[in-house]
Formats: structure tokens, C-alpha cells, sequence
């Protein structure tokens, strides 16, 4: 299940959903191991963000044992 958010020249898609569950990690996991608000967590597992923390995705990383392209993906516009 992953998020999209695209404005026209590309698209970025979000995996964290992905991921998690490929770990097992529930939302509230995520937070107890990183020590996030639920928000924030909330935001980049729906993809509704509008700047990306490079923190935050380190942490992500670091959790669930995978890179950065793990997490957040660009694709360019399709012509």
C-alpha cells in the first residue's frame, strides 16, 4: 500500500505502510521505538506531508533495517 503525492512533474510515493508491515511494526511501536509524536508517524504512513525530515527517515531506517528508497520513492512524469 503505498501513497502518492504527485504535482504534475513526477510523483513521490510513500512505503512506510509497506515496510511496517512487512516488519510487523504497528504505528505505535514505530513511535515507543522512536520516540515520535503519532502525527508524525500518521503523516508519512499516509503520505501527507509536505516536507520530508531527514531525521525522521534516518530513524525509520534505522528501525526497520532498510534505506531511504525503502521508505520514500520518486517517479518521474510519465510521458
Amino acid at each position: 500500500m503505498d501513497r502518492r503525492v504527485s504535482k504534475g512533474h513526477g510523483e513521490i510515493k510513500f512505503k512506510l505502510a509497506d515496510r511496517m508491515k512487512e516488519r510487523g511494526l504497528s504505528k505505535n511501536k514505530l513511535c515507543n521505538e522512536t520516540g515520535f509524536r503519532f502525527e508524525t508517524i500518521q503523516g508519512y504512513y499516509l503520505g501527507n506531508i509536505s516536507r520530508v525530515d531527514l531525521f525522521v527517515l534516518s530513524e525509520f531506517c534505522r528501525i526497520l533495517g532498510c534505506k531511504v528508497e525503502d521508505i520514500i520513492e520518486y517517479e518521474p512524469k510519465k510521458k
